[in-house]
C-alpha cells in the first residue's frame, strides 16, 4: 500500500512514519514544506491512503493560519481530484476548531473543505480533533506545554504558569499513532461526525509542572516515579527524551571504605530499594537479621559464599554464588546472614530490599552467623 503523509517531518509525522515502518508499511510517500510541487502531483496520483498531518500552529504572521491549515488542504484535494483518486483521507484538526480564534477558524475551514470534498467525490474522510499532544520529538514552545516544561526543567530554565489550576487535556503520541494505524486498517474510533483518540488524560498545569520537576529531582533522591499510573509513565518517558545530550548520565553516592563500597541505585515508594555492593577479597559483610525486611542478593561478578542461621538454631546453611552463573538468593526474615568474598577479585552484588532504608526504623540486628 502506498501511503501519503503530509507534514512528514513534524512531530506526529515522524512518530507515525517510524511506527508504520516498524509494522511493515514501507511504501511511504513523504511530503513536507520543502517538498517539490511536482512530487506532490505524482504522490497524489499514486497514493492509496492519505495522512494529512501538515498544518500551522504558531506562525510569525497570523495570516499564515489560514494559508497553512486551509490553503494547503485545498491544494492537496485539488491534486487528488485531478487524478480522480478517491483514497481515504485522515486529517489532524484540533479541539480549538470549536473556538472563535484565527487558529480555530482555520482548522474548522480545513474540516469543512474535507467534508465537502467527501460529498462531491465519495472519498472516505476521517477528521481527528486532537487535544494537546505530547511525547518524544515534540518541539518546545511550539507543539505542547509538556514539551516546553520538559525542555526548560531539564535545563534549569524558568517556566511560566498563569493559572496553576487550569486543566488541560493531553494525548500521548504513541496512543495517537496506534489509533491512526487502526484507522488505516479500517478500525477507526468514531463518534458522530468525528473520529477520536480513545485514551486522553486531564491534569492541572500546576500538577503537571510539579510532576515533571519531580522527574528531575529523582536523580538526587533516586526515586522511580509510579509507573502504574499511565500518564506518569508516559510523561517520564517524554521528559527523558528532552535531556541535554551531555546530561544522560548522573553520579551516585558511593559509600567506600577498606572493605569495598555500597551504593544506593533506585528507591521506590512501594517496590523497595536496589543497591550495588562491592566487597574486596576475603571481606565478610552482613552478620545481621531482620524482622520484616527481606532481601534478594544477585552476585554479578566474582565469587561469594552466603551463609544463613536461624537466630534460635545452630544449623548453618551455605550457598556458593558466582558471576559465572547468575542466581538470585532470597534472604528470609528471622535468619542472620552474611556474604563473604571467597574469590581473588572484587565481588559485585546487586541487592534488592523490600523497603527503603529508614534510619529511624532500620529493622537490622547484629548477630554473627
Amino acid at each position: 500500500m502506498k501511503i501519503l503523509v503530509t507534514g512528514a517531518k513534524g512531530f506526529v509525522g515522524k512518530n507515525l512514519i517510524a511506527e508504520l515502518n516498524n509494522r511493515g508499511y514501507k511504501n511511504i510517500l513523504k511530503v513536507d514544506i520543502d517538498t517539490d510541487k511536482s512530487l506532490l502531483d505524482e504522490y497524489a496520483e499514486d497514493c492509496e491512503f492519505v495522512f494529512h498531518l501538515a498544518g500551522v500552529n504558531r506562525p510569525k504572521d497570523e495570516k499564515e493560519f489560514m494559508k497553512g491549515n486551509f490553503g494547503f488542504t485545498s491544494e492537496l484535494l485539488e491534486e487528488l481530484k485531478k487524478h480522480n483518486n478517491k483514497s481515504p483521507i485522515l486529517i489532524t484538526s484540533s479541539i480549538q476548531a470549536d473556538k472563535d480564534n484565527l487558529y480555530g477558524r482555520s482548522k474548522r475551514a480545513g474540516e469543512d473543505l474535507l467534508f465537502k470534498y467527501s460529498e462531491e467525490i465519495g472519498a472516505k474522510v476521517l477528521v481527528y480533533r486532537l487535544p494537546n499532544l505530547f511525547g518524544k520529538w515534540s518541539r518546545p514552545n511550539y507543539n505542547t506545554v509538556v514539551a516546553t516544561f520538559c525542555y526548560n526543567i531539564a535545563r534549569n530554565l524558568d517556566i511560566q504558569i498563569n493559572n496553576t489550576n487550569a486543566e488541560i487535556t493531553l494525548c500521548y503520541i504513541d496512543d495517537v499513532v496506534d489509533e491512526f494505524i487502526r484507522a488505516l486498517e479500517g478500525n477507526e474510533s468514531m463518534k458522530d461526525t468525528y473520529c477520536f483518540i480513545p485514551i486522553v488524560y486531564h491534569i492541572k498545569l500546576g500538577e503537571l509542572a510539579d510532576k515533571i520537576k519531580s522527574f528531575k529531582e529523582s536523580r538526587k533522591n533516586l526515586s522511580i516515579p509510579n509507573m502504574e499510573d499511565e500518564l506518569t509513565k508516559k510523561l517520564y518517558s517524554t521528559y527523558l527524551s528532552f535531556l541535554p545530550k551531555d546530561n544522560f548520565s548522573y553520579d551516585l553516592k558511593m559509600n567506600c571504605d577498606a572493605r569495598g563500597a555500597f551504593t544506593e541505585f533506585i528507591r521506590t515508594l512501594d517496590r523497595g530499594q536496589v543497591s550495588v555492593n562491592v566487597s574486596k577479597p576475603g571481606i565478610t559483610k552482613g552478620n545481621h537479621w531482620h524482622h520484616t525486611k527481606n532481601e534478594k542478593f544477585l552476585v554479578v561478578s566474582g565469587e561469594g559464599l552466603i551463609r544463613f542461621r536461624k537466630i534460635d538454631s545452630d544449623e548453618i546453611i551455605e550457598y556458593k554464588v558466582s558471576g559465572e552463573k547468575l542466581q538470585v538468593v532470597d534472604i528470609p526474615t528471622g535468619y542472620t546472614h552474611s556474604i563473604v568474598n571467597i574469590g581473588d577479585t572484587d565481588m559485585v552484588t546487586v541487592m534488592w530490599v523490600n523497603e527503603c532504608f529508614d534510619p529511624q526504623k532500620p529493622d537490622t540486628y547484629f548477630l554473627e552467623v
